[in-house]
């Protein structure tokens, strides 16, 4: 798993959503949220950033450290 994947499952589970209903609120599709959740590392980046904006969220670009 990677950090965007913990996160939004963290998130998810904070709301107390299912996925299911995090597609639904989010308006992205539920496959979407299951490969976003197990790391599926090709995704859309407008439809990562639709669900993120859902939980007041915004993806950044940061420099790796040595361990990532």
């Amino acid at each position: 798993m990677n950090n965007l994947s913990v996160t939004v499952k963290m998130l998810r589970k904070q709301y107390d959503l299912t996925q299911e209903e995090l597609s639904l609120k989010s308006g992205v599709g539920l496959r979407f949220v299951r490969d976003l959740e197990q790391g599926k590392e090709t995704l859309r980046l407008d439809k990562v950033n639709q669900l993120l904006d859902f939980f007041n969220y915004e993806m950044l670009a940061m420099p790796k450290t040595n361990n990532q």
